[in-house]
């Protein structure tokens, strides 16, 4: 480019230091943070506005499991004071409104390409640049790639037959319409009781003339104990934002909230009980971590189970829709624990069914609704609540291209393999964000992401201040920290359940436990200590 021609915009050019990939939570504290670096960034968004998981999921009934207050970036201490969260469990148009908040407070969107999503990345082993293209024709030639496309973004979809023949309203949790659905007067079928059935289910039963759940398998699930927060209740939070910041940076999951100090097992029944009570008051996914075995012996999960059930029963009124309601699959907290809204009270309705397809299982779907091997449902509109393709079904769907000409789906063909859930042998300065081999959805996403994307900025400067092109994984590191990771998981009772961390939701996904289990703020010593140690793990690569 000669001097008399001027340098395009940021916007506008194609040659740029990062394309990141997504714009939900982690993509768009990565285009901040990026940007405060000085580095030219691309963020490319499939959606039409940013938000990621929150912009998808409108359903009736989406909420968080995550109390508010810890569901927010940490990473601006002024942002921190002036959002006023309305409830301690944020429903999904606040998340999405504070999240286009920030966007706007921070200038996002100017680098932002709204409907645009990534078909392919591919390395030039020449100039270790990630030369990306997308669906709209818009290309980008860039030295890092990083993914931040979440975990839980990429719907799962069950092969039924006759699922497309259906005549009447066909709905998937993940994809709902922005204008909503009514459903009055209308006979509603739901397939799955994951979070997103859960969580949809009580709402829908109040509009829908009849409603029928079809449940494969039966999910714990503890009351949310959600609540309106006044301005007493801000004040105090945002007071404490501090030292409530640094408990859930050392903690196992990423809120300030600490395990009990004794095994379940060494205290008295009325001081087990006692603990059980305040965490089931807490609301939610916490409640696995009442005490510190619960997820590591089945006498103590046992005593978490028991409570549990006793609870659950206590609300239901039929026993048989109680008996098939509770599972007796794994151990509690070995699937995560769903956070719910008078989720088992719904059946005690007279125009809620629940069948059981275990027993009767789908023969096959019609144009007039579902066919189970005993009955026939005619419904209006079906609604399939079937979760997602989670840790790497968003990854898998871009063509990513590495050293050799080897595909990262090729790389991951027997489950993934990362070093600290960041590098992967043979993709130089590509970087992966709360996905495989970090703690991902077992801790607090946004507190997560900024971890992974101050690391990465941080990884980025220090291969500029080296004079070198790039940072790519050793295999050694590699194999070391996959092993690391199944060891750990092994040590649980987390793979002795059919979960979607094991992918067991997907037919013919590879079997490997996908998070790392050690705890939030254990993982973020250890990732730490590598960067301390100068990238430990890691080769700087120059061209």
């Amino acid at each position: 480019m000669n001097a008399e021609t001027p340098a395009p915009p940021d916007s506008d050019r194609t040659d740029i230091d990062v394309v990141v990939v997504g714009a939900g939570i982690a993509g768009l504290y990565a285009l901040h943070r990026f940007r405060a670096q000085g580095l030219t960034v691309r963020v490319f968004e499939a959606a039409d506005g940013v938000g990621g998981v929150w912009y998808w999921n409108r359903y009736p009934g989406a909420r968080c499991d995550v109390e508010s207050v810890d569901y927010s970036y940490s990473f601006d201490a002024a942002l921190q004071q002036e959002w006023n969260w309305s409830e301690k469990y944020a429903a999904q148009p606040e998340i999405l409104a504070y999240l286009e908040h920030v966007a706007d407070r921070f200038d996002l969107r100017r680098d932002i390409r709204f409907g645009t999503r990534v078909t392919d990345a591919e390395l030039d082993e020449t100039t270790l640049r990630w030369q990306v293209r997308t669906d709209t024709g818009a290309v980008a030639s860039a030295r890092y790639l990083v993914l931040a496309v979440g975990p839980l973004s990429n719907a799962n979809t069950p092969a039924i037959d006759g699922l497309e023949s259906f005549a009447g309203q066909l709905l998937h949790t993940s994809r709902w319409p922005h204008d909503g659905v009514d459903f009055t007067g209308r006979r509603v079928g739901v397939l799955g009781t994951g979070s997103s059935g859960i969580q949809a289910i009580p709402c829908l039963a109040e509009q829908a003339a009849r409603l029928t759940v079809f449940q494969r398998t039966p999910n714990y699930s503890v009351p949310a104990g959600n609540a309106p927060l006044d301005a007493a209740a801000r004040e105090r939070q945002k007071a404490d934002y501090p030292a409530r910041r640094r408990l859930s940076m050392a903690s196992g999951g990423g809120s300030p909230h600490q395990a009990h100090p004794k095994s379940a097992l060494d205290v008295s029944e009325q001081e087990r009980r006692a603990a059980y009570e305040q965490r089931w008051r807490l609301g939610g996914v916490l409640f696995s971590k009442t005490f510190p075995d619960q997820l590591v012996d089945n006498a103590a999960n046992d005593t978490a189970r028991l409570f549990w059930e006793e609870k659950v029963r206590a609300v239901i009124e039929n026993p048989r829709d109680a008996d098939l309601l509770i599972p007796r699959d794994h151990p509690i907290g070995t699937k995560r624990i769903c956070t719910d809204t008078n989720y088992y009270q719904t059946y005690n309705r007279d125009d809620v069914e629940l069948i059981d397809l275990r027993t009767t299982p789908i023969v096959e779907i019609d144009t007039a609704g579902v066919h189970t091997s005993a009955a026939h449902f005619p419904l209006d509109a079906l609604v399939l609540a079937t979760g997602f393709d989670a840790m790497t079904g968003s990854v898998a769907k871009m063509s990513i291209i590495g050293r050799g000409g080897q595909t990262l789906n090729e790389a991951w063909r027997a489950g993934p393999r990362t070093y600290l859930g960041l590098g992967v042998t043979g993709f130089p300065n590509l970087f992966n964000l709360t996905g495989p081999g970090s703690p991902s959805v077992l801790a607090n996403m946004v507190l997560h992401s900024e971890l992974h994307v101050d690391w990465v900025a941080e990884a980025i400067a220090f291969v500029e201040s080296r004079g070198a092109t790039g940072l790519e994984a050793r295999p050694d590191a590699v194999a070391a920290w996959v092993a690391e990771c199944t060891n750990r998981a092994a040590d649980t009772l987390m793979p002795s359940a059919n979960s979607w961390y094991l992918g067991a939701n997907v037919p013919g996904k590879p079997r490997v436990f996908m998070p790392f289990v050690g705890g939030f703020g254990a993982y973020g010593e250890i990732i730490a200590e590598v960067a301390a140690a100068e990238y430990r793990g890691f080769d700087l690569v120059t061209v």
